[in-house]
């Protein structure tokens, strides 16, 4: 059975061939399986911490440098090395053949940064974001999680996990001098203390879109009539050919979907049939597929041409759809000024898709979006997964249990069971109180090596 007491190592660097690669070991035995298998100038266990020494590999594979990081003064809070060496994965998997044979063993996914949280380097919020600056794909995406590793959300966490606390004690010391009948905090201003608290959790739930645009990106919907030019948006917004173009109604049959990183965030755009009534099972399957893909857009971009400028796509009902709807005028490059100034609305979007006219404007409605959803907001603390949103949900419950209780005068043992439940949901966010299994669940999605 794989414990806490074991010495475990893995790459630490992409699987293939590059200038160098690395190897971490960590636990009790680094050190002295360090000594047995490279040969230096110094013995590792005899070194202090954040050392770097050259030498070679007993096996005579590679000369390599070993990096010496002493408990507590690691990524994982034991004693680690690092094992720097040419990039190539046979060498990888020789030198971890050989860790093996003198007493290490192959690290699970995550297992490094789990031993990290379990040293109290970091916390569960802290271990997740290690997670998801390694996936994020956008600039946004990193700097959010950037924050998140710095202890951003955590140290908001802690702030209404104390004043809960806080609150939670005066009602408990109530109970200790019951017999004298000594009230230290009447129930009005607890409920109040309560509704405060409510409101800032309120305050991170609402983060929890945002957190999905941040790290998911944003769905942008292209609908229109058929040969109003939407594959020709979708491959101008690309600079590629990506969807088949021509003046034959129908040709988009089926959903193209493709992304791309506007102002650092990234947007993911759906070309769809054409809207019409059609004869086609095939055609009449992609039109389905544009309604159903109408629930789960952020962004709609509805196209029309400058004839069918007040088009409004009655199957789709989009003023009452609460969508953020874009409408784009297309084929702008066959009018003439004097057109387009009798039809010109600032609330519509001017664009020629075959020389790029206005596109400009478009990815700027884009950005709004954006900026209006807080996705470039440096100081927001994001909900970014389920299990954040969800142990947030499980407070507030508790906490409107709480005032409930107060409200009816119930006896504070009650009270104070509810805002114990409350403060432990918000320990639960941030591992202080969590099981191996939710552990076990959060780390298997890591990599080896981290």
């Amino acid at each position: 059975m794989n414990t806490i007491n074991d010495t475990i190592c893995a790459p630490i660097t992409a699987n293939g061939i590059g200038a160098i690669s690395i190897i971490r070991v960590s636990g009790p035995r680094a050190l002295e399986i360090g000594d047995k298998i490279f040969i230096g100038k110094k013995r590792l266990s005899d070194s202090p911490s954040h050392r770097i020494y050259y030498g070679r590999l007993i096996n005579d594979i590679d000369d390599v440098l070993v990096f010496v990081f002493r408990q507590p003064n690691s990524y994982t809070g034991e004693d680690t090395i690092e094992i720097s060496h040419h990039g190539n994965f046979l060498i990888s998997k020789k030198i971890i053949q050989l860790l093996m044979e003198y007493g290490a063993r192959l690290a699970e996914p995550g297992e490094f940064t789990k031993r990290a949280f379990l040293n109290g380097k970091i916390d569960l919020l802290q271990a997740e974001a290690v997670s998801e600056i390694i996936q994020s794909r956008s600039d946004v995406a990193v700097r959010s999680a950037r924050k998140q590793l710095d202890g951003f959300l955590s140290n908001k966490i802690k702030v209404i996990r104390d004043y809960l606390i806080e609150v939670s004690g005066l009602l408990e010391l109530e109970l200790d001098f019951v017999e004298e009948d000594v009230e230290f905090v009447d129930k009005e201003t607890v409920v109040q203390k309560i509704e405060l608290i409510i409101k800032q959790i309120d305050d991170l739930l609402k983060t929890f879109q945002t957190g999905k645009y941040v790290y998911e990106g944003i769905n942008v919907l292209i609908l229109g009539k058929p040969n109003v030019g939407k594959s020709s948006l979708l491959n101008r917004i690309l600079n590629d050919d990506r969807a088949i173009v021509s003046d034959i109604p129908g040709t988009t049959r089926d959903i193209i979907k493709e992304e791309i990183f506007i102002y650092g965030t990234l947007f993911r755009f759906f070309d769809t049939a054409g809207l019409r009534k059609s004869t086609d099972i095939i055609e009449e399957e992609g039109i389905r597929r544009a309604r159903m893909l109408f629930e789960k857009a952020d962004i709609v971009v509805h196209l029309v041409e400058f004839d069918n400028i007040d088009e409004n796509l009655n199957d789709f009902n989009l003023h009452a759809s609460n969508k953020y709807i874009i409408k784009v005028v297309n084929k702008i490059d066959t009018l003439t000024n004097e057109q387009v100034s009798k039809k010109f609305s600032k609330d519509m979007i001017y664009i020629s898709a075959l020389t790029g006219y206005g596109l400009e404007n478009l990815f700027e409605t884009f950005k709004n979006f954006a900026l209006e959803k807080n996705v470039y907001s440096e100081d927001l603390a994001v909900i970014s997964n389920v299990r954040h949103y969800e142990a947030l949900i499980q407070a507030k419950n508790s906490l409107i249990n709480a005032i409930e209780s107060l409200r009816q005068n119930f006896s504070n043992e009650f009270v104070s069971v509810d805002l114990r439940k409350a403060v432990n949901s918000l320990k639960e966010l941030t591992g202080e109180i969590t099981s191996e299994e939710i552990l076990n669940s959060i780390f298997a999605k890591f990599c080896i090596g981290k």
